[in-house]
């Protein structure tokens, strides 16, 4: 087919912003920081079922402590009742079981007092482990919230960019004749759909073109739309195309 020569170089311009449109539809779609935001819901999805299970475990440290510090004060009250009526008592034989008693609630006591004392020990280990397990899950969710915004911001600078391009292209499809236009959309896809031959290469494929293919597009017509041998692209022909030159043979 033929076309104005004109217009086949604003292929050139629509083929670029083909390209730049396809690169910003990919930006939109596919964030650079999709893939850590991805990566970061997951670990704090684990980080979860970790803080759930060390607050179980607290928690668990917390209701054997209250069971022991309640143990601990009904032992004193029976202790501390024991020796009111120690005192009070005036039979002997009541007086040695009261002792009895009262020394033995005093073990009891003691050995309550220090099993509080290990309990506390590992309550303050597992809160510790909670909170440093928090920590964790504030920087998981601080850093997904930074690279969501990111993400967020990115995705509308390429949805931004994506419509001045249609528009730009819309003026320049405007400025080509429709019949040149339809054989690029034709090929668009399965190739660069235009590209620049430049030096005796194809911009589209990166192919250098044989001595003999030079041949047949050098005795081509300016308005002749010529195509790449290797990959079926329209090439444009400037003055870099390296046609009046000697051209490579095979």
């Amino acid at each position: 087919m033929k076309a104005n020569p004109a217009h086949q170089i604003v292929l050139l311009d629509i083929a670029d912003i083909d390209r730049r449109i396809v690169q910003a539809d990919y930006a939109r779609t596919h964030p650079v920081q999709g893939e850590r935001i991805n990566e970061l819901s997951a670990l704090r999805q684990g980080q979860l079922r970790e803080l759930t299970a060390l607050s179980g475990g607290r928690d668990d440290v917390q209701t054997e402590l209250k069971r022991l510090e309640s143990d601990v004060a009904l032992a004193a009250q029976r202790r501390d009742r024991d020796a009111e009526r120690l005192a009070a008592t005036q039979n002997p034989k009541d007086a040695v079981a009261l002792e009895q008693e009262i020394a033995s609630l005093g073990r009891r006591i003691s050995d309550l007092e220090d099993a509080e004392l290990e309990l506390m020990g590992r309550l303050e280990d597992a809160e510790a482990a909670v909170s440093a397990q928090q920590a964790l899950i504030d920087e998981t969710v601080a850093e997904g919230t930074r690279l969501t915004a990111e993400a967020k911001a990115l995705i509308a600078a390429a949805t931004t960019e994506g419509e001045q391009l249609a528009r730009d292209r819309g003026a320049l499809v405007d400025s080509v004749s429709p019949s040149l236009m339809a054989e690029y959309q034709r090929r668009v896809g399965r190739t660069a759909g235009a590209a620049l031959l430049r030096r005796a290469t194809c911009e589209g494929c990166r192919m250098v073109l044989s001595g003999i293919d030079l041949n047949v597009i050098r005795q081509a017509a300016d308005d002749e739309v010529v195509s790449c041998p290797e990959c079926g692209c329209i090439l444009i022909r400037t003055e870099e195309s390296g046609l009046k030159s000697s051209a490579p043979t095979d």
